[in-house]
């Protein structure tokens, strides 16, 4: 009986029938390629211990001069810098109202017998849906039935209109009241809320104006753009934008929190520092240049004959403006005014209708619109800076759908992969097919793109066809050049550097990745196993003319970097590993199990399975058929494996079925 090793391409390719890719992988889920051989991805663990709220869609980390190292978390409603193990919340405050403001806060509170909602009148109160709001001072010892104490505390708001919003009690109304709570309520109106991901919207003033009969509502929905948030850092100090809504009107603000080691301080607008002048309004992103000229993308131009401080202008999606730069004393971030005097100054794009968004590379800052890519390059002449063209056909399918490693930048476009090393190029995709076939475009501005340099990958996040949220990834391996995909959510990225592990976000944890071998579960929830597999294409015997049959398997697995005890119990692990051969008739069929009795399910189908360990020497197993197919894989905790080269004990057994 000969034996023959498995031997596979590295990489997956998805874009040719299972037949087709004969030879390769076809199927996969967290796993990679290691010297051409595939392997379980590491664990994660989760490193704060109080959540953060609603849905993360920017992270950014920095370390301070006194050796603090610190990550900035910016959801649609809330910001927050991590430290340790703790999310201190900086969100900044809208406004805040009391007794003697407009709007007033006196007897604002009502609620409806049998019911949990708390409805606020604020005239003019700023507040969306999805705005936190922290009230005191809110007489009792109840209203209506509820407990104040379930008002005087931060709550997060629905907006029913411009003056009047709600929120949800803990305990049912047992009576109908309006226009109670005193006459010393604070309500502390927190950054408005955006949308956690692209929302359709129906109704009145959601199309053109004189669409249809006065006050009829749009038949086609409008959809609200979900809330991103770029961020940055100025010495020690975290900047950040809100991206400017252009459907609604509303973000576009730039705020500045300065580090403390208290961290007690909330975010403030950039425009409300000391000497702040002519700061951008409506802006699309912020970024620093590594000259340390802020640059706002998208914005409101300098009008100088508009009311100082502000010289605010009209919404130019094209703008490019930057801030000071003193020769004396260093960046000024919030000095915008464009003089003689001075470096801040501004340009305007000609190609593609809106900036997306922008990311510094060696010696340059590529600007990308809907439809082009600019090079902005520092000229340290009076003009300051210039562009310069590279592509005018190119597109990129969201704002955070880029990312750079090694002096090359890579992105995700809206129907390929690019990459910018100094000319533009497309990036052969061997799954491109699958991946843009499944992806929920709707939701394409969540997709997230990151860099795990230690395994030489490139990743992006996003929605499959049937999610509003990300549940999908797709890894590019520079160095092997390949691709990869598998299921994992994860709503924002960064590489290590300031800390020792890729991090990412999701469902308000941070998980350090890279960190052990199991899905860690937060607060000091024991983890969970990882399931991860790979099968490879079909393979057959004279292009399929004969059967084969197929006794036995000898694998070739390496356990390494598994846990050798188990981290709840403490009792001993032996890792183990699930190998499985499937056998089909045709390519059409499906693979299916085998009975109780020892048969196939299928007229055509047999797929026979066995669990390895380290110490296995050989499987026996029975199967025949024309193709075979090979899968590798685990469910358990503790469990850390790459595949080396297998050998089957297969032989031609006939023509006949």
């Amino acid at each position: 009986m000969a034996l023959s090793k498995l031997v596979f391409k590295p990489g997956v390719n998805r874009d040719q029938t299972n037949y087709a890719s004969e030879g390769g992988w076809y199927e996969t889920q967290l796993v990679r390629f290691r010297s051409g051989f595939p392997e379980k991805f590491g664990g994660w663990t989760v490193s704060n211990l109080n959540a953060y709220t609603d849905s993360a869609r920017a992270v950014f980390s920095w370390s301070t001069t006194d050796g603090s190292n610190l990550l900035g978390i910016g959801t649609n409603s809330r910001v927050y810098v991590g430290a340790g193990t703790t999310l201190y919340d900086i969100t900044p405050i809208y406004a805040t109202y009391t007794t003697s403001t407009i709007p007033d806060t006196d007897n604002c509170i009502s609620t409806t017998n049998g019911s949990k909602t708390v409805t606020v009148t604020l005239t003019g109160n700023g507040a969306t849906t999805g705005t936190y709001v922290t009230f005191s001072g809110i007489a009792g010892p109840t209203i209506g039935g509820i407990p104040v104490t379930e008002m005087n505390t931060t709550v997060q708001v629905t907006a029913l209109d411009s003056n009047t919003f709600t929120f949800q009690a803990t305990t049912t109304a047992t009576s109908t009241t309006t226009g109670q709570g005193g006459t010393g309520i604070t309500a502390i109106v927190y950054m408005p809320a955006g949308f956690p991901i692209a929302t359709a919207g129906y109704g009145w003033g959601t199309s053109t104006w004189s669409r249809s009969t006065w006050g009829s509502g749009s038949t086609s929905p409008i959809f609200q753009p979900a809330r991103l948030i770029f961020m940055d850092k100025f010495n020690n100090d975290l900047v950040f934008n809100t991206q400017f809504d252009t459907v609604s009107g509303t973000g576009g603000e730039i705020y500045y929190w300065t580090y403390n080691t208290a961290f007690s301080n909330d975010a403030v607008l950039l425009k409300s520092l000391a000497g702040a002048v002519a700061v951008p309004q409506k802006v699309t992103k912020i970024l620093f240049t590594p000259q340390g000229f802020l640059l706002a993308l998208g914005c409101t131009n300098y009008d100088a004959t508009a009311s100082a401080p502000d010289y605010l202008g009209t919404y130019d999606p094209l703008l490019i403006r930057w801030s000071n730069v003193d020769p004396d004393i260093g960046p000024e971030p919030e000095n915008w005014q464009p003089l003689t005097t001075n470096s801040a100054g501004f340009l305007r794009l000609q190609s593609g209708s809106r900036i997306v968004t922008a990311i510094n590379t060696r010696q340059e800052t590529l600007v990308f619109t809907n439809t082009s890519l600019t090079s902005i390059q520092f000229l340290g002449t009076a003009e300051v800076f210039g562009l310069q063209e590279l592509s005018h056909n190119i597109s990129i399918i969201g704002a955070n759908a880029l990312v750079g490693s090694n002096n090359i930048t890579y992105w995700m476009g809206r129907d390929r992969f690019y990459t910018y090393s100094g000319r533009v190029d497309t990036l052969p995709c061997t799954i491109r097919q699958y991946i843009f076939t499944d992806i929920n475009f709707t939701q394409s501005a969540l997709i997230f793109a990151g860099v795990n340099n230690k395994f030489t990958e490139i990743i992006w996040f996003y929605c499959s066809a049937n999610s509003s949220e990300i549940d999908r990834y797709v890894v590019f391996n520079y160095l092997e050049n390949i691709w990869y995909y598998g299921q994992l959510s994860r709503t924002a990225w960064i590489d290590s550097g300031v800390f020792n592990n890729p991090v990412g976000l999701s469902n308000g944890w941070v998980y350090q990745h890279e960190n052990g071998t199991n899905d860690g579960q937060p607060l000091g929830a024991p983890p969970l196993p990882i399931t991860s597999y790979i099968q490879s294409a079909d393979v057959d015997i004279d292009d399929g003319d004969k059967y084969m049959l197929i006794r036995r398997v000898i694998p070739d697995i390496n356990f390494r970097g598994s846990d050798t005890n188990n981290e709840v119990t403490g009792a001993p692990i032996i890792p183990e590993a699930d190998i499985t051969v499937g056998v089909r008739n045709f390519p059409g069929a499906s693979n299916a199990t085998i009975n109780a009795e020892g048969q196939p399910t299928g007229a055509t189908i047999v797929t026979a399975t066995a669990t390895v360990d380290q110490y296995t020497n050989q499987v026996f197993i029975r199967a025949r058929g024309r193709q075979m197919n090979f899968r590798i894989g685990s469910d358990t905790v503790g469990t850390q494996w790459q595949l080396g080269l297998p050998r089957v004990d297969a032989r031609p057994d006939g023509t006949r079925n």
